[in-house]
């Protein structure tokens, strides 16, 4: 039986490790990766194997050459452009046809029983089998879902928390039969999870899914490259370590000259030829490769050190990677997580901090301190987007130099010549941070049109006018020392995850595109946009009936940018307004949640004083709005939700209403009384763009103040809403309070669990355990829903360490016990 090993990928989140060196080829305990991998498969008799290669493919042909070394014959096919995980191993079919065969990935390390799994495969007559195994974060990975006889019923690549509801997770190793090539086209690039797979499942072939138990670390990140360092250390991994064990987690290799005067704290490795010199402390989790040097007085703890090194005295080395051919000169020292990469040479007395990149072939100046990457590398994060965008505290976290890389990095996704648009709101912060993006973005080859200070929606209306995309900054809800930083795809929407993700890998290997002189990009600013803004909004939104109404009207426009737009809307309008806060102040650019609700009870002291048919309250950039009714009392605003959708759905009596899946079912039955039906969406803004833009929908909101009106935009739009909403109110000729009235009440309870991130897997995998045979919705999260009609979501937060629980039944006091019991069972099951 004949195996195949992936080895082509470039493993660019490993950079500059990889920056000259393919990723089956990083050591792991002085052993490439891939090393590793061909010895698992000898011992478990695969001695006949493929290896497919594409980036810097002589170098993996010439390291392992024929296979002879390892007992094994070696062939390799090569993919001139990458072809994908199923299209690289259809590039060898020709080498694979005669037989079962095993497909494995050359850059993750683990000690699965190959033996076992193919006899699994073979006991169940599939045609394709997936080894699986469970994770505590399955984000990265594909999540694979199989039922009681291991058959696998669904696939899901790389999710995000709102679709984890397991932790088992695809490792990439497959057992497959011949007939798999009839389901991938050749010289195309195809993948085995997003395409094949699918197929098979559509087609009822036999795909079945093994259930690995051992050990297996994806090496993708610089985070997992230590890891599986210090799992083979500490014994976890069942591998073979060329080395000699002289004391207990002490491993010398042949030819390794340690000084007795050496102290040496296992568990820890040193390779064949090396040489440690007295007065040398090498600490738990160290790993030297063959032929480096450490001279006397050097530290060194969790740093894992490639061949040929130098390592000088009285240098410092803490959780980093040196790359092989490098010198590391007289007390030098490397903090936690730093990465230097191949043939550099660190002068004496340099400090590189935590975290910094160095790709290869640099030279760093003695005494220099090294803060930031050489040649633009940036550490990567758990996530650099969150709910608004890139988010964090004004000169701390979102500095103008990390505003400058961020542009740089959006402006090297898009074409040189693109225009795209920039606004703020009125905060100083915001200001100084446009003017760093607009520098880097015209620097990258990209027109910029600022709009300047303009309500979020203005600037989303303006962005979808003919540019690639906009970058609006805004003050954080709430948060008067944080900033949001929010990049809109060529519709004016927020990014999409993709692109978001596509972003992310820019910025984190740092490789940004500057332009020529005669390519610097123009700086515009164009005239009347508030203008054309109003008159847009009058042409699609229908307001007829407000001339009859004589509608009078609240407004605050809450100190922020709407007031740049409504005072001459309302004076289009015909209407009585009485508005107030009615101007900008930089010092005060959003509101505390205590603030809010105290403009909410001025303004209901004006409605009701004023007699005027309803209050409306905007968020400092114009987004979101609050409901007053004529009594002068706050309709919260997840009725407020329920009022706008009775509303449009009476006067519409059909179409579809899109709505995210925490919202109550009282919807259901407003939206069924007319005639309407409703879309169940993820609860991401994104997820209601896409409803919006891709079906009949005429209504979309949160429940967080947040509408959609589709006749004028698909992104959240407070000053649209507002404008709907006075034409629905004057055609029905009703208060809001009535409206309010002949709605039902919901019983809805909602907490947030406090959950470890890397707990999140295991909770998802508890809450569908649990639910047994109860019916599980899994547009977002997991919605376990009850035979008496109540529910609950289970919904993983993709920004904080909490999980998301909310539950409805018919009365309160069964939706607290409802949410109690499954709030028990996720606290539980990360404990």
């Amino acid at each position: 039986m004949k195996a195949v090993v992936m080895a082509g990928g470039e493993g660019t989140r490993l950079r500059p490790m990889t920056a000259s060196m393919p990723k089956p080829l990083l050591p792991i305990v002085n052993k490439p990766i891939m090393t590793h991998v061909l010895q698992l498969l000898q011992r478990h008799g695969f001695t006949d194997t493929v290896v497919t290669v594409q980036f810097l493919a002589s170098l993996v042909r010439n390291y392992f050459g024929d296979g002879e070394e390892l007992g094994m014959r070696l062939r390799y096919t090569t993919e001139e452009t990458p072809l994908g995980t199923a299209g690289s191993v259809k590039n060898a079919e020709r080498l694979l046809r005669d037989d079962t065969f095993l497909v494995i990935s050359g850059d993750a390390l683990t000690d699965f029983d190959l033996t076992d799994l193919v006899k699994f495969h073979h006991d169940k007559g599939a045609l394709v089998t997936v080894c699986l195994t469970r994770v505590p974060d399955p984000l990265e990975f594909g999540i694979t879902i199989v039922d009681e006889e291991f058959r696998v019923q669904r696939f899901l690549e790389k999710p995000t928390w709102g679709q984890v509801f397991s932790d088992t997770v695809n490792t990439g190793i497959y057992v497959m039969e011949p007939e798999i090539f009839d389901y991938v086209a050749s010289g195309e690039q195809v993948d085995w999870s997003g395409d094949v797979f699918p197929r098979l499942l559509e087609d009822g072939k036999p795909v079945f899914g093994y259930i690995a138990e051992g050990y297996w670390e994806d090496v993708g990140t610089h985070e997992s490259y230590m890891r599986a360092q210090a799992d083979v250390l500490s014994g976890r991994v069942d591998i073979e370590l060329d080395a000699f064990e002289v004391s207990t987690g002490v491993w010398i290799a042949e030819g390794a000259d340690v000084h007795p005067d050496a102290v040496l704290r296992g568990p820890l490795f040193i390779g064949d030829y090396a040489k440690v010199e007295a007065g040398v402390e090498l600490r738990e989790l160290t790993v030297l490769g063959s032929n480096v040097i450490v001279k006397g007085g050097a530290f060194l703890h969790r740093a894992v050190v490639h061949d040929n090194v130098f390592i000088g005295p009285q240098t410092n080395l803490q959780a980093c990677v040196i790359g092989k051919n490098t010198d590391v000169m007289r007390s030098a020292r490397i903090n936690e997580g730093a990465v230097v990469g191949d043939e550099c040479v660190v002068g004496e007395e340099v400090i590189v901090s935590s975290g910094v990149r160095i790709y290869p072939f640099k030279t760093l100046e003695a005494g220099a301190v090294v803060t930031s990457d050489v040649i633009f590398e940036t550490r990567g994060q758990r996530s650099l987007f969150g709910r608004r965008g890139v988010s964090g505290i004004v000169n701390v976290e979102i500095t103008p130099e990390l505003a400058v890389r961020l542009a740089s990095a959006w402006a090297s996704t898009l074409k040189k010549g693109s225009t795209v648009t920039t606004s703020r709101d009125v905060s100083r912060a915001a200001r100084a941070l446009k003017r760093a993006v607009i520098a880097a973005l015209t620097s990258s080859a990209i027109d910029v049109i600022d709009l300047e200070v303009v309500p979020v929606p203005v600037a989303r209306l303006e962005t979808a006018q003919g540019s690639a995309g906009g970058v609006v900054i805004r003050t954080s809800p709430g948060q008067p020392d944080s900033v949001d930083i929010s990049f809109l795809d060529e519709h004016g929407a927020d990014l999409s995850l993709a692109a978001q993700r596509k972003l992310e890998r820019v910025f984190s290997r740092g490789e940004f595109r500057r332009a020529f002189p005669g390519e610097i990009g123009d700086l515009s600013f164009p005239p009347r946009v508030m203008e054309a803004y109003a008159l847009e909004l009058l042409r699609c939104v229908d307001t007829s009936g407000l001339a009859e109404a004589r509608l009078k009207v609240v407004v605050d426009t809450g100190g922020g940018t709407a007031s740049l737009v409504l005072p001459s809307l309302l004076g289009r309008l015909g209407i009585d307004a009485l508005t107030v806060n009615n101007g900008l102040d930089e010092s005060a650019p959003t509101e505390s949640a205590a603030e809010r609700l105290e403009s909410l009870r001025r303004l209901g002291r004006l409605v009701a004083s004023s007699k005027a048919a309803f209050g409306v309250h905007f968020d400092p950039v114009g987004e979101r709005i609050s409901l007053v009714d004529e009594r002068g009392a706050q309709i919260d605003d997840e009725r407020a939700l329920l009022v706008v959708l009775d509303l449009v759905a009476a006067e519409q009596a059909r179409g579809t209403v899109a709505l995210p899946v925490a919202t109550t079912r009282v919807a259901e039955r407003v939206a069924s009384f007319h005639g309407v039906d409703i879309h169940w969406i993820a609860l991401s803004p994104a997820a209601l763009t896409e409803a919006v833009e891709n079906s009949n929908v005429i209504f979309g909101g949160d429940g967080r103040g947040g509408f959609v009106v589709p006749a004028f935009s698909s992104t959240f739009d407070g000053i649209a809403a507002f404008v709907q909403l006075l034409g629905l109110v004057a055609r029905a000729q009703l208060q809001l309070s009535e409206i309010d009235a002949r709605i039902p009440r919901s019983h809805m309870a909602r907490r947030a669990v406090p959950t470890p991130w890397a707990a999140k897997g295991m909770v998802m995998r508890a809450v569908v355990e649990e639910a047994g045979d109860l019916d599980l919705d899994t547009t977002d999260g997991v919605r376990v829903v009850e035979p008496d009609g109540g529910w609950t979501l289970i919904l993983p937060d993709p920004a904080e360490p909490v999980t998301h629980v909310w539950a409805e039944a018919a009365d309160d006091a069964s939706a607290a016990a409802l949410l109690e019991r499954w709030a028990t069972v996720v606290g539980n099951a990360e404990r």
